[in-house]
């Protein structure tokens, strides 16, 4: 119920402590009037935790985020990050991370939100380019999946756009392919940033963009690294999210993934997956063909609110 009290003796409800000893919280009626003070927002989904005087609701997989009491303010904090993207394979670029937004001030209602986690793009079992990332969803906020890394060899496959841009890749003589775009769809402020580029002759794959940083160039002798990822404290605690998946080479270096769960590029092995929940982008395959790309790592969808 809203409260009846504009002000006792000059005082608004919201600067009063204390009357006769007894907190606002402890007072339900002054002459028969509602007296509530500060209204404190409740809600439901995800997992909870709290930090301070804010409670966090962290969401791993889809979900609802149900308020229940809205308080005062009527605003969250979020962070929303995408399903980053698989590398690509044959030397192939690595896969861009998910799109990553956060702000704080998002007006909300007493309603249901349905949160939707994105899932990250699946890895590539023998040819083929990456796959993309999807969405991940919460209210008016949508975080673009990361783009797929490029596949180079007789039939070059350019990178994807998305969220970050998948790494680009070289094959021999063949017209070499750049990294695809970040930030796509284009928003303000920017979720992502751009693959890497696969300069000059040679066959090798560059790093797919990250949060933080645009992926790395890769050459003949070294796979370009993945993007930096982006740190946030949402939650109470700095995690780095949304690093970019490494680029493959036939040269002596695999591209490393980026900061914030991309993985790394693999030469006659599997190359590593981009880490769960983290939006992280998948590493790139290397020669022969037969060698599984890394997977795109889900996204997360992360609330938070002043409780108490």
């Amino acid at each position: 119920m809203a409260n009846q009290i504009e002000k006792l003796n000059t005082i608004a409800p919201g600067d009063i402590e204390k009357v006769n000893t007894l907190t606002d919280a402890q007072i339900e009626k002054i002459n028969t009037l509602e007296f509530t003070g500060t209204i404190y927002t409740v809600a439901t989904g995800g997992t909870i935790t709290t930090d301070g005087d804010y409670k966090v609701h962290t969401f791993n997989s889809s979900g609802t985020f149900e308020i229940t009491t809205l308080g005062t303010d009527a605003v969250v904090q979020y962070l929303v990050v995408a399903g980053g993207a698989s590398g690509g394979c044959y030397e192939g670029g690595g896969g861009g991370a998910g799109g990553y937004r956060t702000a704080t001030g998002m007006s909300v209602s007493a309603t249901s939100y349905s949160v939707t986690v994105g899932g990250g793009g699946a890895s590539q079992t023998s040819s083929g380019k990456g796959n993309t990332g999807s969405n991940s969803v919460f209210n008016s906020i949508t975080s673009a999946g990361g783009g797929g890394g490029g596949q180079q060899n007789d039939a070059p496959k350019a990178a994807e756009n998305g969220g970050s841009g998948g790494g680009g890749t070289a094959y021999g003589s063949s017209p070499n392919q750049n990294g695809g775009s970040g930030n796509t769809p284009s928003t303000s402020p920017s979720q992502g940033n751009d693959g890497g580029d696969a300069p000059g002759g040679g066959n090798h794959g560059a790093g797919g963009g990250g949060a933080g940083a645009a992926g790395g160039n890769s050459n003949s002798s070294v796979g370009g690294a993945g993007g930096a990822g982006t740190a946030s404290s949402i939650t109470g605690s700095s995690v780095t999210r949304g690093g970019g998946g490494g680029g493959a080479t036939r040269g002596a270096t695999q591209g490393a993934g980026g900061s914030g769960g991309g993985g790394a590029a693999g030469m006659g092995s599997a190359a590593v997956a981009g880490t769960a929940n983290t939006g992280g982008g998948g590493g790139g395959s290397g020669y022969p063909s037969g060698v599984d790309s890394g997977a795109g790592g889900s996204g997360v969808a992360i609330i938070r609110y002043l409780f108490q």
